[in-house]
């Protein structure tokens, strides 16, 4: 179960936390893996999923440039000839209600949350046309919920959702399935990075009180989300289009 032997995927963001995850357990199941990440740290990965018997390759991509997205789907096109799954996990994060949200920092987080999704659905869909295929959209439980002083954030999250739901529509005749996972707090890099820039000296206190807002108290672990993007990215999902699944420890259906 869960085999993605002879396909080929291409995962953004793919060089830690999530990504990193799951780019990770889809080559161990057989899939090529092609990361697209503007960290230079994202070659680690490769090396780690290679000393493990899988392949990957690392893409240096800003996916906010439509250009260079193109360039690398065409030469990914053109040396596997198909494209079978699509991970749009890269995003940012920012702190901050809509007054002490700049234009800037709103400009910022819609270039690579929604438009830099946009472009690589733009330019993989009509790869899948040909053959069929399945896009995962990493969207947020801030998709489903106000989270206090996340306001770009909560807006590009909730634009995920509509992407998702119009591709689902749009391509089920070509057999392209679409479906978005919306994660809770998971214990990535990025928040130990958080907790010592804003809560330097407070960061064991602050990472308990922040594990302790989830119902089942403590942070998701990549490898978690990993398990269900592979579910959703499998043949065994090939019923499932359209959806929006959470993984959030309880915290929109279980925060009264």
């Amino acid at each position: 179960m869960f085999d993605l032997t002879h396909k080929t995927s291409i995962i953004t963001g793919g060089g830690s936390g999530i990504g990193k995850a799951i780019a990770t357990i889809f080559a161990k199941q057989g899939s090529v893996v092609h990361i697209l990440d503007l960290d230079e740290n994202s070659k680690r990965v490769i090396e780690e999923i290679s000393a493990a018997g899988g392949k990957s390759f690392f893409h240096r991509c800003d996916i906010s440039q439509q250009a260079e997205v193109k360039t690398i789907v065409e030469a990914i096109t053109g040396a596997n000839k198909s494209i079978d799954i699509l991970v749009n996990n890269a995003g940012i994060a920012h702190v901050g209600t809509l007054e002490s949200t700049s234009e800037e920092d709103l400009v910022r987080l819609f270039n690579v949350n929604v438009k830099g999704m946009y472009n690589c659905m733009h330019e993989v869909i009509p790869v899948m046309k040909k053959t069929g295929g399945c896009i995962l959209n990493v969207a947020s439980v801030a998709s489903h919920v106000g989270i206090p002083d996340r306001f770009a954030y909560t807006m590009t999250k909730g634009a995920v959702m509509g992407m998702t739901l119009s591709v689902a529509k749009d391509y089920l005749e070509y057999n392209i399935r679409c479906n978005s996972i919306s994660p809770a707090r998971v214990h990535t890099p990025f928040v130990d990075g958080f907790l010592q820039k804003n809560f330097a000296g407070r960061e064991k206190e602050m990472f308990e009180k922040l594990s302790k807002t989830q119902p089942i108290g403590r942070m998701g672990q990549p490898e978690e989300i990993a398990h269900l993007a592979l579910y959703m990215c499998s043949d065994e999902a090939s019923f499932i289009t359209g959806c929006d699944y959470l993984i959030d420890g309880g915290f929109v259906k279980l925060n009264n």
